[in-house]
């Protein structure tokens, strides 16, 4: 417990510096990869849905209510 407790301090340290000094990871990154990311990922996302929707062949939702009706029991024949 005591190696936990160690580490745990620590990150929290590490955080806590990274507020007070800046993290080393540049400040513009969003302004600059942002838009082009978040459209990219819209994108990608659209596309797979729409590939899933279409030609999976799954049945979305679809109630069985009167669809499904029973079979004819039969006499096993001897």
């Amino acid at each position: 417990m005591y190696r936990f407790a160690k580490v745990a301090v620590n990150v929290a340290g590490v955080a806590a510096r990274q507020v007070r000094n800046g993290s080393t990871a540049q400040p513009d990154f969003h302004a600059k990869y942002g838009t082009g990311l978040l459209a990219g990922s819209v994108v990608f996302c659209t596309a797979v849905w729409g590939f899933v929707i279409t030609n999976t062949g799954i049945t979305w939702n679809l109630s069985p209510v009167g669809k499904v009706t029973p079979q004819a029991w039969r006499e096993k024949e001897e």
